[in-house]
């Protein structure tokens, strides 16, 4: 099983999740988005997968910058969007066996646990 999980090292939401993910004795990968955004391929499977609603990171100033139309954007256009900024992308986001499975970190322990393969 290979998990990563995609964030930034300031995130008070992603270091609450890398201590669970320690604390329960799970490999992961930890990737910057600032440094390493993800590629837009991989963020179209993630839409795919969850949805783009869940994935937008609403508290953030990039979000708040878009203008109003961001309220009727298709799929294509978030994923543009995500792919060009990364910041858009809500933290801390968890991809596991190259899926991903869970963003943000707000779930009940056993959501947690069921989607991120852990005992």
């Amino acid at each position: 099983m290979s998990i990563k999980l995609y964030g930034i090292p300031n995130c008070g939401t992603c270091k609450k999740a890398i201590a669970w993910l320690k604390e329960n004795n799970v490999d992961y990968e930890f990737i910057n988005t600032k440094e390493h955004p993800p590629e837009r391929k991989a963020i179209a499977s993630w839409v795919e997968s969850l949805g783009n609603k869940p994935m937008r990171n609403t508290s953030g100033k990039s979000y708040r910058a878009i203008g109003e139309d961001k309220k009727t954007w298709t799929d294509e256009q978030w994923v543009k969007a995500f792919s060009e900024d990364a910041m858009l992308l809500k933290r801390p986001l968890f991809v596991r066996d190259n899926e991903a499975v869970l963003v943000g970190f707000r779930a009940k322990e056993e959501e947690k646990r069921e989607k991120l393969g852990v005992a």
